[in-house]
């Protein structure tokens, strides 16, 4: 089946304001399924996990609920779902942990097509620990990463491999399966990020071959809560620094602090909503989400093909990534205009869009971008539809020599 968007974006408050929000890529509205969640979990009272009255057992199965719900999404086990405030925060966390079992002669590989949050922490704890620090290359003119390199970069001295399923800019989705079987053929642990992904495609972590795999819940119209998934066995073997009293079992020891309950009610409410998309999905909550979401990915390639074809058809415009697989995310810039201008210039017509490097910080200089503010971001998400691209289409149109901006 396909996505009935009317009856999608009939779901989101916010998109009653008259913009349209081409800005996913950077973070998703919110339906009122979510906003009712939060709100409802404060109404009924909550307090504190682990204690003998109601509100401290509300909070319990709050948790419990929402790492069902993450597992669900990601096709992962509930006692390897590790909550937290955001994917950075979790990935800094998990590279101090694994990074103490680095040493001089280790080696860890990152790519350039990745956000800077899957790559500073691992390049910081690499020079912590001594590790060699190895680079997977991105072709800057088709922004693809070839799994084939990887042979060349991986060895049994290798210790982990991080790699993106999508790139946050561009939308390329690498081969992910590939890149962990050869990082696995050697003995290193793949983490994966999949917070741009997450929101487009069906996700399955142990057809991903992800040893860890993070998404954060703002991205697919939940709130701000980072989430990282992995074996429960894995996360046994490790143990990151904690208070004396915190939990010590899997996966508590791993979430430092009160957690945000309310917003955990949220991320379970942002995921059954993601599980409804497909009005015609019926079987358990996971098998409705993998529908709705391969009814998302078909959805959203449709309306992103109108997106690059208005683009791809200005002659004072530049599009950057060519990649096979993508997910709805254009990267582009202007002739005569900086990204700035031509955001603001878009702003003023309602149309939400980013500009500058957006945290790819060394995709962004692969294009040679960095220094000239980066290119324009329009991200496309399942509440997006004709009408909006069209705006925006008619904005960029507008900043070309027979237009009048």
């Amino acid at each position: 089946m396909t996505i009935d968007v009317n009856r999608v974006r009939a779901a989101y408050p916010a998109l009653t304001d008259g913009y349209a929000y081409l800005d996913g890529a950077a973070g998703t509205q919110v339906p009122a399924a979510v906003i009712e969640a939060i709100a409802q979990t404060y109404r009924s009272g909550i307090g504190n996990a682990g204690g003998a009255f109601p509100a401290s057992g509300r909070a319990d199965r709050i948790v419990a609920e929402c790492r069902r719900a993450v597992a669900d999404l990601t096709g992962a086990e509930s006692d390897g779902v590790i909550l937290g405030p955001n994917m950075t925060t979790l990935t800094y966390r998990l590279a101090d942990t694994l990074s103490r079992q680095w040493g001089p002669g280790d080696e860890v590989v990152v790519s350039r097509l990745d956000h800077d949050a899957n790559v500073r922490p691992w390049v910081q704890a690499a020079a912590r620990s001594g590790a060699t620090l190895r680079w997977a290359e991105v072709d800057s003119s088709t922004a693809e990463l070839p799994a084939a390199q990887y042979r060349d970069l991986l060895s049994e001295r290798t210790r982990l491999v991080a790699v993106t399923a999508a790139s946050n800019i561009v939308g390329t989705r690498p081969d992910v399966a590939a890149i962990a079987a050869a990082a696995h053929a050697v003995g290193a642990l793949c983490y994966v990020d999949g917070v741009h992904a997450t929101p487009h495609v069906p996700v399955d972590v142990r057809a991903l071959g992800a040893d860890f795999y993070a998404t954060s819940a703002y991205k697919w119209s939940g709130p701000h809560i980072g989430t990282v998934v992995a074996d429960p066995a894995l996360l046994e073997t490790l143990h990151p620094d904690k208070l004396a009293p915190a939990p010590s079992g899997v996966p508590g020891r791993f979430e430092r602090g009160t957690a945000a309950f309310a917003d955990l009610a949220g991320v379970a409410a942002a995921v059954d909503h993601l599980a409804a998309l497909d009005g015609s999905a019926t079987g358990s909550r996971r098998e409705r989400l993998l529908a709705s979401m391969a009814a998302v990915e078909r959805y959203e390639g449709q309306l992103f093909a109108r997106l690059l074809d208005g683009l791809g058809a200005m002659g004072h415009v530049t599009l950057y990534g060519k990649a096979a697989r993508r997910t709805p995310t254009a990267f582009f810039t202007v002739d005569g205009y900086t990204p700035g201008e031509v955001a603001a210039r878009l702003a003023a017509r309602q149309v939400n869009v980013w500009n500058g490097d957006n945290y790819a910080w060394e995709l962004a200089g692969a294009f040679g971008l960095r220094e000239s503010g980066g290119a324009v971001r329009a991200g496309l998400v399942h509440y997006n539809d004709e009408a909006e691209v069209d705006r925006l289409l008619a904005g960029v149109a507008e900043l070309g020599p027979d237009g009048v901006g």
